[in-house]
């Protein structure tokens, strides 16, 4: 006799395209259909170029999906909000906690109430929400009077509050971490322990891998050339405008050097960062692709990737940088460092240091050695530790689990 499915409804109310979507469909893909039936509930069509959007994605492997339509607020609560920035700039505190009293009624609540909705008539044992307990009320909201199972994944570094921190130890059936250190941030802010899981971040190790080179050459840039490269959200958290600073200093200090920097990404510090590379006198050395979905091929073409946000989960960016033989240089930030042993498997500087960046920008353009160094144990490191399978059985295994201890309550 088949197994009773355990009918899941994933939240994500992202607003673009980033890691935590990538990892999100990896698991939808190799999920045990036989075991679970998962129905997505997105805020946005959000797509990742060539006309591919998350709808289209979730309907080729057969995962239906809903979409709530956000209601737009008020003209007098956006006007109140800027009121509010500008009277109480001195108070960070008190003005976030009214924005977010305007927020709750025009946004979380709405959204509470139709994804309640979806929750009763589906007939759903879990709601999954694809995001940190910060960005994910309503959802908490919605689901914590129907007696079904609430699994958050916790996909970066949270903020976390007081009141956060009470919704999720009493609504919250488990929290997986992407990493033993945002694992370890949720239990240091209060957390019931007993609640927390982690379950890294991992990718497929058995994907056949681009051809260096003859990238390069669609890129038409020579062999010869050495190549830094970013990828991601072009966002203020990401700091592309560090790795741009230290480029500057990098240039001056080595007129001479043959070098590229392709920023692979779009986002609101577009603009920003495009004036940054003509101040710098770098613009002409700088190449943005805006979004792109072939990120493993960009990689491949790097020879060292940078990675300089503020705060990351377990970035998913850095292990296909490692699979892909790319040496990498990251901020020592919760996440990053689980994967970048500093002078082992990549290079770490503290976030902000532009100094210490340029020192390690310039290292690894020298030394050869170095850079085969930390790329060779790099590859060992994520095909040993970061395989997709022990991801996907990893989460499966809680849902199980906690679904079960639900019905059972």
């Amino acid at each position: 006799m088949k197994p009773h499915k355990r009918k899941i409804l994933l939240l994500d109310n992202g607003l673009e395209w980033g890691g935590g979507t990538n990892s999100m469909l990896e698991l939808l893909k190799r999920i045990d259909r036989e075991k679970f039936e998962v129905t997505c509930c997105f805020y946005h069509n959000y797509s990742r170029g060539n006309g591919e959007t998350i709808e289209l994605i979730l309907n080729s492997i057969n995962v239906p999906v809903f979409f709530i339509p956000q209601i737009k607020q008020p003209r007098w609560a956006k006007i109140s909000k800027e009121i509010i920035r500008t009277i109480l700039f001195f108070s960070t505190k008190v003005h976030k906690a009214i924005i977010g009293k305007i927020d709750y009624k025009w946004r979380i609540l709405p959204n509470a109430y139709k994804i309640n909705s979806l929750l009763q008539m589906g007939q759903y044992d879990a709601l999954y929400m694809n995001n940190q307990p910060s960005t994910n009320v309503e959802g908490y909201i919605a689901a914590r009077q129907l007696g079904i199972a609430i699994i958050q994944h916790c996909r970066i570094d949270p903020i976390l509050n007081g009141p956060l921190v009470r919704m999720v130890n009493e609504y919250c059936d488990a929290i997986i971490s992407v990493s033993n250190g945002v694992n370890s941030t949720l239990r240091q802010r209060g957390v019931d322990a007993r609640r927390c899981f982690t379950v890294n971040n991992a990718i497929d190790i058995h994907q056949s891998l681009p051809d260096r080179l003859a990238f390069r050459r669609q890129l038409s840039i020579a062999p010869e050339t050495f190549v830094f490269g970013s990828i991601g959200s072009l966002i203020l958290r990401k700091a592309n405008h560090h790795i741009l600073k230290a480029l500057g200093h990098f240039k001056r200090t080595h007129p001479q050097a043959n070098w590229r920097m392709i920023v692979v990404g779009s986002g609101p510090e577009h603009e920003n960062l495009e004036k940054l590379a003509v101040r710098e006198n770098i613009s002409k050395e700088i190449i943005f692709t805006g979004f792109q979905n072939n990120a493993l091929d960009f990689l491949s073409s790097f020879d060292t990737f940078i990675l300089a946000s503020k705060s990351e989960g377990l970035p998913r960016v850095v292990l296909e940088a490692m699979l892909v033989n790319t040496a990498v240089i990251g901020s020592n930030v919760t996440g990053t460092t689980e994967l970048v042993n500093h002078n082992s498997t990549g290079l770490l500087f503290e976030y902000g240091d532009i100094d210490r960046l340029t020192q390690h920008i310039t290292l690894l353009w020298k030394d050869v050695e170095l850079r085969q160094r930390l790329v060779d144990a790099a590859a060992k490191k994520v095909r040993e530790n970061y395989a997709i399978e022990n991801y996907v059985s990893g989460v499966e295994t809680i849902l199980e689990q906690v679904i079960r201890e639900k019905k059972h309550a």
